[in-house]
């Protein structure tokens, strides 16, 4: 059982980050967009260059994007760990201790799945991996066929 579990740890690990990046990318596209009932729930939108609210906006939905399309992973999810790290310090803990009383769950879950997604790469399922043996393939060198995760 544990070798099945192991041979589909990468495409697990993919389908994790294709989830993640796009609930990541949705809320990003709730405060620029005003998609999905905005950021007040009637369609509002983040006003453009406003601190933090729109920045973090940008980062949600370009760093989900490209979680999502597992493209720089690694580098994305980096920003997007640190940007809901802040969220949650900045914003959220000041209210209370825990994340269930300060509303800050969101936050700290996301900081701590991209935080993962920076030591593991996007798996399986992402475009890193394709270039990845496309450039290889053109340049003759074979893939060394290490998985993503080392269990």
């Amino acid at each position: 059982m544990t070798g099945r579990l192991n041979s589909a740890q990468p495409y697990v690990l993919g389908l994790f980050r294709i989830v993640i990046g796009l609930l990541f990318a949705c809320h990003g596209a709730k405060s620029l967009f005003g998609v999905l009932g905005g950021v007040d729930g009637q369609g509002a939108t983040a006003a453009a260059g406003t601190w933090p609210g729109w920045y973090a906006a940008v980062i949600e939905l370009v760093g989900g994007t490209l979680v999502l399309l597992g493209l720089g992973t690694r580098a994305a999810a980096f920003i997007a760990s640190g940007a809901m790290a802040y969220a949650y310090f900045k914003v959220h803990q000041p209210q209370a201790l825990w994340p269930v009383q300060n509303g800050g769950e969101g936050a700290a879950l996301y900081c701590w799945a991209m935080f993962l997604l920076i030591f593991t790469g996007s798996g399986g399922l992402g475009l890193d991996q394709l270039l990845a043996r496309r450039q290889a393939a053109s340049s003759g060198k074979t893939s060394t066929g290490k998985a993503p995760v080392a269990a």
